[in-house]
């Protein structure tokens, strides 16, 4: 069955940031920020425990060292800082999460190293490095250097849908400073051609051939409650077989 994940816990200091308590109660599992690009560690333990009170699982969410441009702007990094990094990161999540009595559920990079390590092989093997390490699955793109690296190393592979995100033709979402809001009914009928169909339209209008193991929803933007909402409501008319025609 096709899960719905979302980025949490990216809240800084006295600044709140995201739907977090919105999107619990409607998410299978979520992405936590660790620090680098949003979050810290009080931020870190509060949505561990309140992930834990709605019996959703956790992963780590690492991203670049970028606090200002929220990890969504590209770096210069070689294979051995990018495993640092996210081995850094990831590192601290465990140390809450088995504070917690809970245990790490998967990695799944942020922003800009997430399109840098789907464009990678090389530098997508340093993330499966830590994904070996703790034996966990990593979430990213199907049919980029995410899932190559992936299935060359046999690490467990999560293939993504970004409905609130555009796509170009080889298959990257574009990472944007600012996501674009779709109407619901827009955004409705992108998660379930891409659920149904195994097709998303990219930004140029081309038909993107795509699998889909889960929908990522972006707390950060403002329909972040009605887009989970939406797509948890296709997720369950898919899955009890009562597909409508587009």
């Amino acid at each position: 069955m096709v899960t719905m994940n979302a980025d949490m816990g990216e809240s800084l200091g006295i600044h709140s940031f995201g739907n977090d308590h919105l999107l619990l109660p409607l998410v299978d599992t979520i992405n936590v920020a660790c620090g680098f690009h949003s979050g810290d560690p009080s931020t870190m333990r509060q949505t561990i425990e309140a992930a834990s009170e709605h019996g959703v699982t956790v992963g780590a969410h690492p991203g670049l060292p970028d606090l200002v441009g929220f990890g969504r702007r590209e770096m210069k990094l070689d294979k051995s800082e990018v495993r640092d990094l996210v081995r850094y990161q990831v590192g601290a999540l465990v140390a809450f999460l088995e504070a917690a009595g809970a245990a790490l559920h998967h990695i799944k990079p942020h922003g800009a190293l997430y399109g840098m390590l789907a464009r990678d092989e090389d530098l997508m093997d340093a993330v499966c490095d830590v994904a070996i390490q703790y034996g966990v699955p990593v979430y990213g793109l199907p049919g980029t250097a995410h899932e190559r690296a992936a299935a060359r190393r046999e690490v467990g592979f999560i293939a993504e849908f970004y409905a609130d995100l555009n796509y170009g033709d080889d298959g990257i979402v574009v990472v944007e400073r600012h996501g674009k809001q779709r109407s619901p009914d827009e955004f409705a009928d992108r998660v379930r051609a891409a659920i149904s169909e195994g097709s998303v339209m990219t930004a140029t209008g081309n038909e993107l051939q795509i699998r889909v193991d889960s929908v990522c929803i972006h707390s950060d933007l403002p329909a972040a409650p009605s887009n989970a909402r939406i797509t948890r409501d296709v997720i369950n008319e898919l899955s009890q077989g009562r597909v409508r025609s587009r």
